[in-house]
């Protein structure tokens, strides 16, 4: 007992202090662990499954002396899981992508700048930002921006900005496709969008996407980050959202490909269905007749 040090989650820096992570619980026990680190690196993660659903979580907790003995000797892979920035101004003067380091980050020498007047919150998600209508009975009304250039106008129940990793939990449910979490991209789910031609869309990991309330919407809207951090958002405020340089390193139970495919069997029944049975000769239909007939 004498080795453990306990941390305050909200007044220490943890950043520098903490080698690598085992994680007991469900997927939501990474995604809080993963919310711990929001000014920089994360360390490489290990999960085992205790929760209900432990799609991130591949080790089995009955032989984890033996799981973890083997990762320290070095004989694991690691996926990176990107992770979104997700910053809130409460006007849309939002300052360039590297307004929060000097040219000197470049080479490995940070020096943090210190966060415009208007920047509300800031926040660093594994699974995805979520903008919604919140308790309002009326439709979100979101301006969608890409790289500065306006996409689109959001009406429906909201929109879910979500990482490859996400791509399995909220967007999933709301129509989207899988993404493998090795692949760089940003997914665009609408919820329950009022025109029908709204699909889901995959852009690349390198852009940047605003999501602006406009001064004519009938309510404001809200964001929550992974679930958390819920923050009211009025008329004139914006979302910047990019790629965060800093991902998530969660330890493979095998490999990158079958972690993910085996999560998806397991955990979701991806594509779990009775196998169609063949013809047999005393079955086999030809014209209406049987194969003995025709003959």
């Amino acid at each position: 007992m004498d080795n453990i040090v306990n941390f305050s989650i909200t007044g220490d820096d943890i950043t520098d202090k903490i080698d690598f992570i085992v994680c007991l619980g469900g997927d939501g026990t990474l995604l809080y662990a993963s919310s711990l680190f929001q000014e920089g690196s994360v360390p490489p993660v290990m999960a085992f499954s205790l929760g209900s659903l432990g799609f991130l979580t591949p080790f089995e907790f009955d032989n984890y002396q033996d799981s973890i003995n083997a990762v320290l000797k070095g004989n694991s892979s690691v996926t990176l899981r990107s992770r979104l920035n997700s910053h809130i101004y409460t006007d849309d003067n939002i300052p360039n992508n590297n307004h929060n380091y000097d040219h000197d980050s470049i080479f490995g020498t940070e020096h943090k700048l210190p966060d415009p007047p208007n920047l509300k919150v800031k926040f660093q998600v594994l699974n995805e930002v979520v903008i919604d209508r919140g308790p309002s009975p009326y439709l979100s009304n979101l301006d969608l921006y890409l790289d500065n250039r306006h996409i689109t106008t959001v009406q429906g129940d909201g929109l879910i900005i979500s990482t490859p990793t996400g791509s399995t939990a909220y967007a999933a449910a709301a129509g989207a496709s899988m993404i493998h979490p090795n692949v760089p991209a940003i997914m665009i789910t609408p919820i329950c969008p009022h025109s029908l031609s709204f699909r889901p869309i995959i852009i690349p990991a390198g852009v940047e996407l605003k999501i602006m309330v406009p001064p004519d919407a009938r309510h404001t809207a809200w964001v929550s980050h992974d679930g958390r951090s819920r923050q009211e958002i009025h008329k004139g405020w914006a979302v910047r959202i990019t790629t965060s340089i800093y991902p998530v390193a969660c330890v493979c139970r095998r490999d990158q490909i079958s972690d993910w495919f085996d999560s998806l069997a397991e955990c979701l029944h991806w594509n779990v269905r009775q196998r169609q049975k063949g013809f047999t000769k005393t079955c086999a239909i030809n014209n209406g007749k049987s194969e003995s007939e025709s003959d």
